[in-house]
């Protein structure tokens, strides 16, 4: 606590001194200014060029859906059964090993549908697969 020199009241004074916490920052501030060239160094090389290696896969995902009426389509071909769509998907994936799928479901289906839909998929070998929804 600070007092008032003698000739006045000895009365404490409720101000805060600001000085030394101005000090710190200052400090604070030079060492940021020291210490941030050292941290973004970067080493400068020439890499090598080459040419490209792998073929143009198609990166589209394939559109899987299921409507209200338990319609399957895969990129809008519809299939019958869902021996037929994992037939279809083993011979996507032969194509395309890094095929993904993005299911569409009908919000009236039932649940048992979708996730049968998902197992035929995850049989079929495909590992990556989105759910697709509508904002509202």
């Amino acid at each position: 606590m600070a007092f008032k020199p003698q000739g006045e009241s000895s009365e404490a004074m409720s101000e805060i001194n600001v000085t030394p916490l101005v000090d710190v920052m200052l400090v604070l501030v030079i060492i940021l200014l020291v210490t941030a060239p050292l941290v973004t160094q970067s080493v400068h090389m020439k890499l090598p060029e080459t040419v490209e290696t792998t073929e143009n896969i198609n990166k589209e995902p394939f559109q899987l859906g299921i409507d209200a009426k338990n319609q399957i389509t895969l990129n809008k071909t519809p299939y019958a059964t869902f021996a037929d769509l994992e037939t279809a998907l083993k011979a996507e994936l032969a194509k395309n090993p890094e095929m993904e799928v993005h299911l569409h479901a009908d919000e009236s289906v039932v649940y048992g549908k979708v996730a049968e839909l998902m197992a035929t998929v995850q049989h079929a070998g495909i590992v990556k697969m989105a759910f697709v929804t509508m904002p509202e």
